[in-house]
């Protein structure tokens, strides 16, 4: 299978000297960098730019015909977006600064170190990369009314935080950059990473690997793997996770509990695009999009020590955090019908009639474990139900024996920490008044659910809302 072109708009290189051309290419291409093309005839180079605009150039300054300062005048001119490293063989000053006066993004002199010359490229690259995702969120923050994109039809929210999140990741998802996304257990990260996934429209397959419970050995061999005769009991070649998504994505699943070694490894993998198997000395190249997924805070863990801090700007060239459902009240009983729609069609039950009072037995709950504890608690309930109205002990009784204290610890901590109050103290009537008004704005106008949140029933609730009426 043919590896996926990376850049997906090819680097230009263009020198007089075929030699430089293939050396410039035989580098780029072991570094991962294969959708290069050479021009040696500098009078092509407007024309080769009309055709196709490249991601990157690469262009000499001392070329017959036209030369390469004359090339940068035009180019920055016509194709401002496009980054220009300018390459020549003189390594006065004077011919730097007139670069990059002109418009040049970087400067390399003759002999070019091949690790220089990659860097280089690859920091144009990433650039380029920015400059797209800036020009498309600020498209998507200029609009009034953000869709869920289609890659992300799978993932139930009308959550206007959650909306913004699927906007950015469908945006960067054609960059192929690393991606961290954390979050809390359950909130759906893996979920998100798919998504990521089938926006890309990348041909290769969706890899997930659970790299925390991995021993060094035993990291290295699922990722990398091996040739035969590299450990004892290496009877045969077994590639590996990487080479599997090749052109797609690897998912690295509870990155936070790598040791120190194996992070070492990744960072390599992830500086230079290369791995080796087990036992073999050659290098190998990566074209798969690394996304790490966490419910650790990596940079609490880079200060005591136990997480490389530059592993972590290498994970997070995107990084997004997904909120836990407790913030997203607004999509319980989407989920809630979702879940029970879904347990129906797995159990072979037919619909039962649903208690409008399964959504104000929930809304106060904190759900720790997050959409999949959610999902757990209707699969549970609908796997005792029987009757044809759908009963609600179980979940009364989970929740009063899984977490008996957790809502009260909860308020307790906001009361002592959070509430901040003004020097002169509000009456108890208003204080009540804007707790009212605060818990419908959260339930998205429900009473029900506006009541459960303030431990008072709907009559009440009711009844408060009334009076503020008539006052208005």
């Amino acid at each position: 299978m043919e590896d996926k072109r990376y850049p997906e708009r090819p680097i230009l290189s263009v020198d007089d000297e075929a030699g430089v051309l293939m050396s410039i290419k035989v580098t780029l291409r072991q570094a991962g960098l294969n959708n290069v093309k050479t021009c040696q005839d500098s009078r092509q180079v407007i024309g080769l730019l009309s055709d196709q605009e490249p991601e990157v150039i690469l262009l000499d300054l001392y070329m017959p015909h036209i030369s390469g300062e004359e090339l940068l005048a035009d180019i920055t001119r016509e194709h401002p977006g496009v980054p220009v490293i300018a390459i020549t063989g003189a390594s006065d000053v004077e011919t730097a600064v007139r670069c990059m006066k002109s418009g040049a993004f970087d400067y390399l002199t003759k002999p070019i170190e091949n690790g220089t010359l990659i860097a280089a490229v690859n920091r144009a690259i990433d650039m380029r990369a920015l400059q797209r995702e800036n020009e498309t969120l600020k498209e998507h923050l200029l609009s009034e009314a953000p869709a869920p994109p289609k890659a992300f039809s799978n993932i139930i929210s009308i959550n206007r935080r959650m909306l913004s999140i699927f906007q950015y990741l469908n945006t960067i998802a054609v960059t192929f950059r690393p991606l961290l996304i954390t979050g809390e257990t359950g909130t759906g990260k893996e979920l998100a990473a798919q998504a990521v996934h089938a926006a890309s429209g990348s041909s290769g397959e969706f890899v997930a690997v659970n790299v925390g419970g991995l021993s060094d050995q035993m990291f290295d061999d699922t990722l990398f793997g091996h040739i035969r005769g590299a450990y004892t009991g290496a009877d045969g070649t077994r590639s590996g996770m990487i080479e599997k998504a090749s052109g797609g994505t690897l998912v690295l699943d509870e990155i936070g509990d790598l040791s120190p070694a194996s992070q070492a490894k990744l960072l390599r993998l992830l500086q230079s695009g290369e791995y080796q198997h087990l036992g073999e000395d050659r290098f190998r190249s990566s074209n798969a999009r690394i996304i790490a997924l966490t419910n650790k805070d990596l940079w609490t863990m880079e200060k005591e020590g136990t997480f490389r801090k530059d592993l972590i700007f290498r994970l997070k060239t995107h990084h997004v955090h997904l909120p836990p459902l407790r913030d997203r009240q607004e999509d319980l009983a989407l989920l809630i019908d979702h879940f029970i729609e879904q347990a129906c069609q797995q159990l072979g039950k037919s619909r039962p009639t649903v208690p409008k009072e399964i959504l104000t037995l929930l809304a106060p709950y904190d759900f720790p474990g997050n959409i999949r504890e959610l999902e757990t608690i209707i699969f549970d309930t609908l796997s005792a139900h029987q009757k044809k109205t759908l009963s609600l002990n179980r979940i009364k009784k989970y929740i009063s024996q899984t977490h008996p204290t957790h809502r009260t610890n909860q308020l307790g901590k906001a009361s002592e920490d959070q509430v901040l109050f003004p020097s002169k103290l509000p009456k108890l009537k208003q204080i009540g008044d804007l707790l009212v008004r605060e818990a419908m704005r959260r339930a998205q106008g429900n009473q029900s659910v506006a009541a459960a949140m303030l431990g008072i029933s709907p009559a009440a609730i009711s009844k408060r809302l009334k009076k503020q009426n008539v006052k208005s």
